[in-house]
């Protein structure tokens, strides 16, 4: 069996790395890696490569930015020559990235079987692009995984076959799980001159929360409100960035005492700064299964989110707005010891890549 694992930006990379490692163990299987290059950064995606032991991929399409059009049309245009070449038995994709979407799309109508790994997540909001890519994605695939029983739920609700549909955990927290104890050999608390739970760590770059200045006001604000029990550690994304520069306010972000301001962080690196924060405030979605995991407490600016089991099982909790005084009472009782108890989901092992590869191998043995 020939599998094309899709990566597009980084998230991907944590959910492909365990697929690969478990799908290379079998010899019946042939795993190869292709990178749309949605996303790439040649930095991070090196540091990525390599603290995930993924090899170097076997393709990189280059697709770059654009609009999510441009971005879908670009990547399916260059993808369908690799399935030519290739012709392999299934197209696996993750997530809900664009590359997720046009790889799934060109693989169908060239009747490659699809497989989506985190199948079934849904934030209930069509503004999110990444909520359509989910919608369509799921409705083309052939075989879909399942991290937990609300995917289950939706892809029912869906009318999607339970025939197609598998529960086998997260495979993201395989990665986590994997690296864990090795990411706790680093000195990056100290080479950031901080101590265990006694610092905030911060990212945002959604565009509805750094796209206005409004918002990167709030999120100024916050951390200032923040910064005035703990040190507060920012690895900044360049779109935040490059926001806070066009709307004048990189200065006031720079002035902010006991704000620890740094480049995007290495996989291992930034897994030792969350299992060691006091407190995590985000607006990414792999973070609140992370954190979940690490059992750290989380914040998250967003009104809806596709991963609702980290907050009616784990440790996250959903904030509408970026609200300075809200994020300072939460603050305040987490200091205080009042934190939320969350508990690990059902199959958040690591061994989710292990049950994938079992049923992928039972499937097409056949």
């Amino acid at each position: 069996m020939k599998i094309l694992n899709i990566v597009g930006a980084r998230p991907n990379f944590m959910k492909v790395a365990p697929l690969h490692r478990a799908f290379s163990k079998n010899p019946l299987i042939s795993s190869k890696i292709v990178h749309t290059g949605q996303h790439f950064d040649a930095k991070m995606s090196d540091v990525f490569f390599e603290q995930l032991e993924l090899p170097k991929p076997h393709y990189f399409l280059g697709v770059g930015g654009g609009s999510h059009s441009e971005a879908t049309a670009k990547t399916m245009i260059e993808f369908e020559k690799i399935l030519k070449i290739e012709n392999p038995d299934v197209v696996l994709v993750v997530g809900d990235v664009n590359a997720t979407l046009a790889c799934a799309l060109v693989a169908v109508k060239e009747h490659v079987p699809v497989v989506h790994v985190e199948a079934g997540l849904r934030s209930g909001d069509r503004k999110m692009p990444e909520e359509i890519n989910r919608i369509v994605v799921d409705n083309i695939s052939d075989y879909l995984f399942v991290t937990e029983q609300d995917g289950l739920d939706n892809l029912k609700k869906e009318g999607v076959s339970d025939e197609k549909v598998f529960f086998v955990g997260n495979v993201m927290i395989d990665s986590l799980a994997y690296y864990h104890q090795k990411s706790k050999t680093l000195n990056t608390m100290q080479e950031l001159g901080v101590k265990a739970k006694e610092f905030m760590l911060m990212t945002m770059h959604r565009p509805a929360n750094v796209d206005t200045p409004e918002g990167l006001e709030s999120i100024l604000n916050i951390i200032e409100k923040a910064s005035q029990h703990l040190s507060v550690i920012f690895p900044i994304h360049p779109r935040t960035r490059n926001n806070m520069e066009k709307f004048g306010l990189s200065d006031k972000l720079k002035s902010i005492k006991n704000l620890i301001l740094t480049e995007p962080q290495g996989y291992l690196e930034f897994l030792n700064l969350m299992d060691n924060a006091q407190l995590i405030i985000t607006d990414s979605g792999g973070i609140q299964e992370e954190t979940t995991f690490l059992q750290v407490p989380c914040l998250t600016f967003r009104d809806s989110t596709e991963r609702p089991i980290t907050v009616t099982l784990g440790t996250n909790q959903l904030l509408a707005d970026l609200n300075a005084d809200t994020v300072y009472e939460k603050l305040v009782e987490i200091l205080s010891g009042k934190t939320k108890k969350g508990i690990i989901p059902p199959l958040w092992d690591g061994h989710t890549a292990e049950r994938i590869m079992a049923i992928l191998a039972e499937k097409f043995e056949r």
